[in-house]
């Protein structure tokens, strides 16, 4: 049974941190419950509360200046979102969106919790160090993908690490939704896994791709 308080989803998703730490959290969080497709945060938006996701998976994208957008990163229980954490901390305008890609819930903490906890709690201070180095590592593997890879390369490292991170080779994606990711047109992701198909490396359904090689 999934945990129903914030005392319980962080017990379950944070082990990590201090007893002290998980009883503060659960004192001065609030639980958001998120459908999927909902926006969580937009870029331009000023936050007030930082967030830990508890269930579900957030997608965060970087918006362009004429409304496109490129995938960054997945947040998934027991992680946190950096970006958010400097925004709110430093009073700064969000420069990405958050998405909920599944149902999802997560616990809100009000700014000016933040100092305080890093003040008194040292695993506070650890696990907003490694959130910002795990989503700082994230962002090289973007930046890497875009500089030094093809499409058509960038595509099947893109299938492999969405098969990885789901447990399963049967993706349900649609073309536009892995395009978006990608910052590509529908009809170019669209062709490219046509040729991928006719390789034997995968084989398209309807809005699902299956994945047949070594992931």
């Amino acid at each position: 049974m999934q945990p129903t308080d914030i005392a319980g989803y962080i017990n379950t998703h944070f082990p990590a941190l201090e007893p002290s730490l998980r009883e503060a959290i659960a004192r001065i969080g609030t639980l958001r419950e998120v459908p999927a497709g909902e926006t969580l945060m937009r870029s331009g938006q000023f936050l007030k509360s930082t967030m830990l996701v508890a269930e579900g998976r957030i997608r965060i994208y970087r918006e362009g200046g004429e409304g496109g957008e490129i995938f960054m990163y997945d947040l998934e229980p027991g992680s946190a979102c950096a970006l958010s954490m400097i925004c709110a901390a430093s009073a700064r305008e969000s420069k990405v969106m958050g998405k909920a890609e599944t149902d999802a819930v997560v616990i809100m903490l009000p700014i000016e919790a933040m100092e305080q906890l890093m003040r008194e709690h040292k695993s506070w201070y650890r696990f907003v160090v490694e959130s910002y180095r795990s989503r700082f590592e994230e962002l090289l593997e973007v930046l890497d993908s875009v500089a030094f890879h093809s499409m058509d390369e960038r595509l099947q490292i893109y299938l492999a690490k969405q098969s990885a991170k789901l447990g399963s080779r049967e993706l349900k994606l649609t073309h536009q939704e892995i395009a978006a990711d990608l910052n590509s047109s529908r009809e170019v992701i669209s062709r490219l896994l046509k040729k991928m198909e006719q390789r034997g490396l995968i084989s398209l359904r309807r809005n699902a791709v299956e994945i047949k090689y070594s992931v």
